[in-house]
Order: C-alpha cells, then sequence, then structure tokens
C-alpha cells in the first residue's frame, strides 16, 4: 500500500478539495446536518478505503441518495430515526456481500458504464458554472436536473447571468488559469511540480485573494461564496455535532423499508461506480465486488452509529484521484484522514475557501470525464454501442444518475433482446433441383424464447415443396418454446409438402412424429443438446 505513496498523497490533497464541498453540500441537499456529511466521507475515507479491495475507488456521500434521505428524515419523524435505517441498510449490505451479489455489477454494459462517467462529467460543468461565477443558492453536490433551490440546472446557469460575484468571478478564473498551466506544462517540467498539486495551489491563491480582498467593494467575497465548515468553540461543542440513532424507532415498519431502499440504491450506485472506475483505470486493477459490498456495509453501520449520511463508492471524487495520479486505497485513507484533521485543526481556515475555486478544480475533472472526442468515438462504433451510450448520457443530465441509467440499461437490454432475435440461426439454400428447395437452418450455439419470433417467421416463410434440413449439432441449449414452435410447424409442414431432416448429436431423423417426443428425457424448460 506504501508502494506509491509519492503518487498517492498529492492525489490525495485533490481527493481532499473535490470531496470537502461535496460533503457540505450533499448533506445541505439531504435535510441533514452539515456535520453529517463530513462524517461520511471521514467513514469513507478512512473505513471503507481500509476494507476496500478497490485500489483507486474512493467513498463518501452520495448525491444519489440525497432525495432518499431528504424524504426518509421526513417520515421517520426526525434524524435519529433516520439514522437507525443507515444502520440496518449497512447489515443488509453485508449480507448481500455474503450471498455474492455483487455478480451484479459485471452485467452492465460498456456503453451505459462510460455514457455514466460522461453524463456525470457534463452534470460536473453544468452544475459548476453557477459557483465558478459566485452564484451559490443551490448547494454542491445537487446533481439532479430538478434542484432543491425549486430551479432546474438550466434556469439556474441563466439565472446567474444577473447574479455574477465580480470577487468570486476572478479568482475563479486566475485558479482555473493556475490549474490549466500545472496541468499542461508545469507538470512535465519537474518532480517538484507533480508533487505539488496545481489545486493545492489554486486553493492557496484562492485564500490568499479572500484575505486580502475582504475590505474591497467589489472584489471582497462575501461568507454565503465561501466554504461552509461548522466551527465548534471547544471539544464540547466539537463531539455535540455527532448524533446518535434512536433504537426504539427499529420496530416502526417504514425504518426497514428505508433501510433496504438505501442498502439497494447504496449497492447499485457503488457497484456502478467500481465498473466505471475500473475503466478509467490506467492500470487496469479489477476489484473484488463483494469485498466492496462488506466494505459499504460496514462503513454505513460506523457512520449511522455517530450521525454519519449513508455512504457509497462515488465517480466524483474516485475520478479525481484517477486523474491526480492515485495509485493505492492510500489515498483513499489519507483523504479521510484530511477531512477529519482539518474540520478538528483549521475549520477557520476552511472557510476561507471561495466555493468558485473549487468549481474550477471540478471543472477539470468533468472535461476529463466527457472529451469531445468520446462521443465522436462512440458514435463510430454504431447504433448497438451509440443508442445506450448516448440515452444515458441524456437521462442523466436531465433527470438523475440512477433514472439514467435504468434508462441507458432497458435500451441496452433491448439492443441485446434485438442481436439474439438476428442470430439466432442462419439459413443455406443448397440447390433447388428436382423441383424441391433444399434448405439448410442451423441453428446457434445458445436459442431461448428470445428467438422465437425469429424462427417462426423463417418457417412461416418457406415455400412449398421444401426440403429443410435443422442442423442442432452445435446447439447446446434449446428451450422448450422452440421446441413447441417445431412441433407445430411440423402440422403446417405436412400440408405444403415440406420434408424436415432433424440432425443433432443424438441422431438424424426425417419427419419426426413428434418433436417434444425426440426431447421427452430433456427438462421441459431448457432443454440440453451436449
Amino acid at each position: 500500500m506504501f508502494k506509491h505513496i509519492k503518487s498517492d498523497i498529492p492525489s490525495s490533497i485533490v481527493v481532499f478539495f473535490v470531496a470537502l464541498p461535496l460533503c457540505l453540500g450533499i448533506a445541505l441537499a439531504s435535510g441533514a446536518p452539515l456535520f453529517s456529511g463530513l462524517i461520511a466521507g471521514i467513514i469513507g475515507g478512512i473505513v471503507v478505503g481500509g476494507l476496500s479491495g478497490s485500489k483507486i475507488g474512493v467513498s463518501g456521500p452520495a448525491a444519489g441518495l440525497a432525495a432518499i434521505v431528504l424524504t426518509a428524515i421526513g417520515a421517520l419523524g426526525g434524524y435519529q430515526n433516520f439514522l437507525v435505517a443507515v444502520v440496518l441498510g449497512g447489515m443488509i449490505q453485508i449480507i448481500f456481500g455474503v450471498l455474492k451479489a455483487g455478480v451484479i455489477g459485471y452485467y452492465f454494459p460498456s456503453s451505459v458504464i462510460k455514457g455514466m462517467l460522461t453524463g456525470i462529467g457534463i452534470i460536473i460543468i453544468l452544475k459548476q458554472i453557477p459557483h465558478f461565477f459566485g452564484y451559490d443558492p443551490d448547494p454542491e453536490g445537487d446533481w439532479a436536473f430538478f434542484q432543491v433551490d425549486g430551479e432546474n440546472t438550466f434556469s439556474e446557469i441563466i439565472n446567474t447571468v444577473n447574479n455574477i460575484s465580480p470577487g468570486a468571478t476572478l479568482i475563479a478564473i486566475i485558479g482555473f488559469s493556475i490549474l490549466l498551466l500545472w496541468d499542461k506544462v508545469l507538470s512535465k517540467k519537474g518532480k517538484v511540480f507533480q508533487l505539488i498539486q496545481g489545486p493545492l495551489v489554486a486553493v492557496a491563491v484562492g485564500i490568499l485573494f479572500y484575505v486580502l480582498t475582504k475590505d474591497s467593494d467589489v472584489l471582497a467575497i462575501s461568507s454565503d461564496h465561501l466554504v461552509s465548515v461548522p466551527v465548534p468553540e471547544d471539544a464540547a461543542s466539537f463531539l455535540g455535532q455527532f448524533s446518535f440513532p434512536n433504537f426504539s424507532a427499529i420496530t416502526n415498519p417504514q425504518v426497514w423499508v428505508t433501510a433496504f431502499t438505501i442498502a439497494l440504491v447504496a449497492s447499485l450506485e457503488t457497484l456502478l461506480c467500481v465498473e466505471a472506475t475500473d475503466k478509467l483505470d490506467p492500470h487496469k486493477n479489477v476489484t473484488p465486488t463483494n469485498r466492496e459490498l462488506l466494505a459499504q456495509g460496514t462503513g454505513n453501520i460506523i457512520s449511522g452509529l455517530i450521525g454519519g449520511l449513508p455512504i457509497t463508492q462515488v465517480i466524483v471524487r474516485s475520478s479525481a484521484n484517477i486523474q491526480s495520479g492515485g495509485r493505492t486505497k492510500l489515498s483513499a485513507i489519507i483523504h479521510g484522514f484530511l477531512l477529519l484533521i482539518s474540520v478538528i485543526l483549521i475549520p477557520r481556515l476552511l472557510n476561507m475557501i471561495p466555493l468558485s475555486v473549487l468549481a474550477a478544480i471540478l471543472f477539470i475533472v468533468g472535461y476529463k470525464l466527457a472529451k469531445p472526442a468520446l462521443f465522436k468515438k462512440m458514435y463510430k462504433l454504431g447504433w448497438k454501442q451509440s443508442v445506450p451510450f448516448f440515452v444515458t448520457v441524456l437521462g442523466i443530465v436531465f433527470t438523475d444518475l440512477l433514472i439514467g441509467i435504468s434508462l441507458g440499461l432497458a435500451v441496452g437490454i433491448v439492443v441485446i433482446l434485438l442481436k439474439s432475435y438476428q442470430n439466432s440461426h442462419f439459413l443455406h439454400i443448397e440447390d433447388n433441383s428436382n423441383g424441391k428447395h433444399k434448405i439448410k437452418m442451423t441453428l446457434a450455439e445458445e436459442v431461448t424464447f428470445f428467438n422465437k419470433g425469429a424462427i417462426l417467421n423463417e418457417l412461416d416463410s418457406l415455400p412449398r415443396d421444401t426440403y429443410l434440413e435443422i442442423d442442432i449439432m452445435k446447439t447446446r441449449y434449446l428451450d422448450h418454446d422452440i421446441v413447441e414452435i417445431l412441433e407445430d410447424f411440423s402440422l403446417k409442414a405436412k400440408e405444403r409438402n415440406i420434408d424436415i431432416k432433424l440432425v443433432s448429436k443424438r441422431g438424424v431423423v426425417e419427419n419426426p412424429p413428434s418433436y417434444i417426443g425426440f426431447f421427452e428425457e430433456r427438462p421441459k424448460s431448457k432443454l440440453s443438446l451436449s
């Protein structure tokens, strides 16, 4: 884990600056105490990061759960009752891991995963435009199209035009310029520029700008455009920020419904993120998904016990980690410790960071996820790859993460069904001699009920006086539905003077009296022909 510490420490600092406003913003969007977001970020980094098998994934509070949390807090009668659901949700996730439910993560189509990454990249850019110009009514981490402040993604951008903050905008432009200079020029000039990351310099310049201009009538940045970490006066007030579950609410059925919802949604988001980060990882590490569910479940139990929001692996922080050169889980763990140490020791310094500078950092993250070249590449791959990709992107931008992925997945399944429909068999016309059409139909290796339509259409279109050879020598599985189609067609074949020869590993038979009888010793639901 310490082998790549020179890469992991700088990347952990970048992830820390990305995570800080998101932890606070997601807590605000969830209607939860601000400190609860920081707790989730700390536990996600230290506990989940330590237990996870992912080398580059970073966990913390998830924007995709914000709406669920907001609704649940009200429905369950308070935040402490909600924490019971978080703890139970973690336990359910551990059960998922023990039952090896992580295998679900391997069944998301590549086009949908790429669409998810691109859609999130676009969302990051669109959502950060108002923050870049110092317009901050919508909290960081609100990724949904319809926002908690009553606006939507595009109306918020339009409103920004009349609410530009000169100071916040100026330092955002300066910070963005520093990031580009560091990324394109200085990082290639020497190791010192690789060790000291551009985001750290941009944030330091942002704090300096705030201090130097706070008395200016034009360039001063007001407190509502700055990071807002809770500042405890002493140890007692710091400890007072922790909340604890009210376990007397465990008998409430609604608590269990919320717990299962959290477990299911958090697990799906985590598995999607695992697939996505493994694709982004230049070193192509493979994350053990069942271990990830166990780690996430443990993290949620601990987070819920001390007042934190639900945790998932999150793509924004994970992609920032990868883009910054993170190599091992040490980066995620250090970022968790940075969150913990900073909120204890330097909360007032953190509250001098302009949100617009952090928006500039997220611009870079978003662009690297949604590079224009990717759209061209996906288009060239053909409609079977590009349609699920574009549907996922548009779904995420105009709804939210889970709905967008669901739409893309639904389209992907339709594409698979169409491909299965088309690839069930192929025909070969061998000759037309002696007044008989000789046609050979070779069935695919696996033929299921998805292929019924294609095979039915092919059989119905055969002309009279045909000699049909059905070759199932290479067919390993044949659904009973297909056998029934052949059984029904045998009656029509007699009427149309169609002779049928069935070629299989179990023998060759012409015009069998019963296809069902030919396979009767096999299971009715799925007939094995191997």
